[in-house]
């Protein structure tokens, strides 16, 4: 069901904050701060910081990942009295590997508008600047804290062509960085840390050389990582052979020729033809 962003009623903002640099955040974003009823937060300490940088004076209401199935609620009630509620998280842009998704849902399924503003977030500038490939790309945030559940997530990411992005504390950055190297390879990498503050750092060349580099890991990285650049090359698979191996893998003999002849780079009704023609 279509609705209309801009249309009077009462709305959840989901505003962007600076991920370092008290700067980087739009005219827009300070104007819906100054202007909205209320603020729920994901860390109120940081976005008091922000508000007194900009002289807003708002209420707070905290909104984390540990008290947001009972919290979503009170932005219900917000929005029911017509109010226009803001929400932001403690850097960076809400709902991306940061609290927001739940709140959001729960506001669409009753019905309120959610209006989600551009703005900072870590990711885009450690991409642009990373010398990768940006075109086509995977972001994943944060792998699993448990090292063999992190392990199966790197493995399921092997065959992935696009370039993939990760986040990861200061505190697991090379055991993160040492998996990468050993499942997926010794890869071309980029790795970010602080961006857009004073300390802002940025490594860049393979997995192998960017673990000799970082000696005292601190502050929130980023990894950029070029995706699986391997070619497959079928050209010296027979097609008859092709299409029945995969037949014997589980796949009907029509979706077998289509992907066969996707794989050789052939017409269908050639592959299709061939194939007909050698069982006889």
């Amino acid at each position: 069901m279509s609705q209309k962003s801009y249309n009077n009623t009462p709305s959840l903002y989901l505003i962007p904050t600076p991920i370092g640099n008290m700067e980087d955040i739009t005219i827009r974003s300070i104007n819906l701060l100054k202007s909205c009823d209320i603020i729920f937060s994901e860390d109120t300490r940081e976005t008091l910081k922000l508000l007194k940088y900009y002289d807003i004076n708002k209420k707070l209401i905290s909104y984390h990942k540990f008290n947001e199935d009972v919290v979503k609620d009170k932005i219900i009630v917000e929005l029911s009295n017509g109010k226009n509620v803001a929400l932001v998280s403690d850097r960076g842009t809400p709902s991306i590997s940061d609290p927001g998704y739940v709140a959001a849902y729960n506001a669409i399924k009753m019905g309120y508008n959610v209006i989600a503003l551009p703005g900072a977030t870590a990711f885009v500038p450690a991409l642009v600047m990373s010398g990768l490939n940006p075109n086509k790309f995977t972001f994943y945030g944060f792998l699993d804290n448990k090292k063999s559940q992190k392990s199966k997530e790197l493995k399921s990411l092997v065959d992935n062509k696009y370039t993939m992005i990760f986040y990861e504390s200061p505190y697991r950055i090379k055991e993160t960085l040492k998996m990468i190297k050993d499942i997926l390879g010794d890869r071309k990498i980029c790795v970010a840390r602080e961006i857009s503050k004073k300390y802002e750092e940025v490594y860049r060349g393979t997995s192998d050389d960017v673990l000799k580099e970082i000696e005292d890991p601190k502050g929130e990285f980023v990894i950029i990582v070029e995706g699986n650049q391997k070619q497959d090359n079928y050209d010296d698979i027979d097609i008859m052979e092709h299409i029945k191996e995969l037949i014997d893998n589980g796949l009907s003999e029509k979706d077998a020729i289509k992907k066969v002849a996707k794989l050789h780079s052939l017409e269908k009704n050639v592959v299709y033809m061939k194939y007909h023609g050698g069982k006889k």
